[in-house]
């Protein structure tokens, strides 16, 4: 029976295992079972660490006893998961299966880039989402707010990262850009980095110590250098950079759980090209907490801050207390999440009426099969 100990000699401690996953896996451990941590998801597959003797091993778990149609309830790089490695549907070079997930404390969700109104978790069970930026190119700080709120939301501590300070332009610059980025991340640490000369590194290592972070950010942000850099070792491939304008193309194309030297474990995640939310109402009051202070000062409590009367806003944008561009930024993201949320309870409605009218159907099946048939 696989023994819960959860204290710093454990093997799986370095991957994340505490005390609060191992009452988790408790209903199992009698099971012949073993937890694992998935590093990586690939087709109906899994690469799980699952603890061997005094340390750790990789093995490929099948995933079908899991799978689901709910993309928000599938197997994810970090989860936590009960491995059954003796009785599972082995063969094809599989070396066991999944039995179930455990609960998961944390997940960095979007909306998924498609017509259909769906979430996608990107990540499980994360303490920090790093959102890497290149200082290399003029800041999209609506960008910045969009992943700090689905950070916030989906209960990890943002982190923003500015990536490329080399090539910033000069210490003044980077303090601007930090400065800058500070503004749309209220209560977030920001910091610059750079990979090519180490700047900053040791700096970001000693926070994410410990800990599980996710890498998130766009492609030519310089995360797999930054995933390098972090990890010491070439683990990502990195190709050429443009010398003109220092963009290199981002070639990660999984999301992949690995051990950082410093202590905890890093996930980097593909280029993500669209971000949409989902269903992030608290991380924006969160991220917008300037914007959301100022309007309990408004005369009308269900204030649009556009044109009404006694708008603290809009007298705080007019004041300059507030950047206009902040506040725009602030319904932009407003808007999509409410229609995201709408969206959602109408497919949610759609799917209630469809089962109804299912368990119906089947319901006259079976009374005019009790019947028999009709003389």
């Amino acid at each position: 029976m696989f023994d819960l100990d959860f204290s710093a000699a454990h093997p799986l401690t370095a991957h994340g295992w505490d005390d609060g996953f191992a009452q988790s896996f408790t209903p199992y451990a009698g099971q012949g079972f073993v937890p694992g941590r998935i590093v990586r998801v690939d087709r109906g597959r899994v690469d799980v660490v699952v603890p061997e003797g005094d340390g750790v091993r990789t093995v490929l778990a099948d995933t079908a006893l899991v799978a689901t149609s709910d993309p928000m309830r599938v197997p994810c790089t970090g989860d936590w998961a009960v491995i059954d490695l003796e009785n599972g549907l082995t063969g094809d070079h599989l070396d066991g299966v999944v039995r179930a997930l455990l609960p998961r404390r944390t997940a960095f969700l979007r909306s998924a880039s498609s017509k259909r109104s769906e979430g996608q978790i990107l990540a499980a069970n994360v303490d920090h989402a790093v959102i890497a930026v290149s200082s290399a190119d003029a800041l999209d700080l609506g960008r910045i707010e969009r992943f700090v709120s689905l950070a916030w939301e989906g209960g990890a501590q943002p982190l923003v990262v500015l990536t490329k300070a080399d090539l910033a332009g000069g210490p003044d610059t980077v303090a601007q850009l930090v400065a800058d980025a500070e503004s749309a991340a209220p209560g977030v640490q920001v910091l610059a980095v750079s990979s090519a000369t180490g700047d900053g590194i040791d700096v970001l290592s000693a926070v994410l110590a410990g800990g599980t972070s996710v890498l998130l950010g766009q492609s030519g942000a310089g995360k797999s250098t930054l995933a390098n850099a972090l990890l010491g070792e070439e683990v990502q491939l990195v190709q050429a950079i443009r010398d003109r304008d220092g963009k290199g193309r981002h070639t990660t194309t999984t999301r992949d759980l690995r051990a950082l030297p410093c202590g905890g474990v890093l996930i980097d995640t593909p280029g993500l090209r669209g971000v949409g939310m989902w269903d992030a109402g608290a991380g924006l009051a969160r991220t917008f907490s300037d914007v959301e202070s100022l309007a309990e000062g408004c005369r009308f409590h269900d204030c649009a801050h556009e044109a009404e009367p006694g708008c603290a806003v809009q007298e705080a944008v007019e004041s300059g207390e507030l950047p206009a561009r902040r506040l725009e930024s602030y319904r932009k993201l407003l808007r999509e999440n409410q229609r995201i949320v709408a969206k959602t309870d109408a497919r949610l409605r759609a799917e209630i009426r469809r089962d109804w009218k299912q368990k119906q159907a089947l319901g006259r099946h079976m009374m005019e099969r009790k019947r028999g048939p009709q003389r």
